[in-house]
């Protein structure tokens, strides 16, 4: 009888560490499976600070490349720094064209705020052009507290 008791005994313990393995396993998994997603605000126009952003970028991207995983960069335009993506005046108009073309499998996204070219536009007479690789968002703040909310990581260089 105290063979069968201390057998069963070990059998649950060994089944109870099997299980308590495989839930730590899945937890690491999950865990790992977030997804990597940093927002960069752009509000300056300065040639610096542009670049400082886009070296950021590139080094996440590059890092998590090295994991073998994706992650999802927005630099967020808006106020004098949207003259980062106007065509007649971006001083990293060919940087952002090289990031884009070598982020991949991950994703990099330029976003120009609308309010700002809108008032931009009325104060210099003349629509303005953005360079190709701009996706226009409604607000740059809001997109950027939005993506917060959503659990985006946000850095301001």
């Amino acid at each position: 009888m105290r063979k069968w008791f201390f057998r069963a005994v070990a059998v649950a313990l060994s089944s109870l560490i099997v299980v308590s393995a495989g839930r730590a396993a899945e937890t690491r998994a999950h865990q790992s499976a977030k997804p990597h997603r940093l927002l960069i605000q752009i509000d300056q126009n300065d040639p610096a600070v542009m670049n400082l952003a886009l070296n950021n970028a590139s080094n996440v991207i590059e890092y998590y490349r090295s994991k073998g995983e994706e992650v999802a960069v927005d630099i967020v335009t808006y106020g004098p720094g949207l003259n980062m993506l106007r065509a007649d005046a971006s001083p990293v108009q060919d940087r952002i064209k090289q990031l884009k073309g070598v982020a991949f499998p991950s994703t990099i996204q330029f976003s120009a705020c609308n309010v700002t070219k809108q008032g931009m536009e009325k104060r210099e007479g003349h629509a303005i052009d953005l360079i190709s690789d701009a996706v226009i968002v409604p607000s740059g703040v809001i997109h950027l507290m939005e993506l917060q909310e959503k659990g985006w990581s946000y850095i301001r260089p």
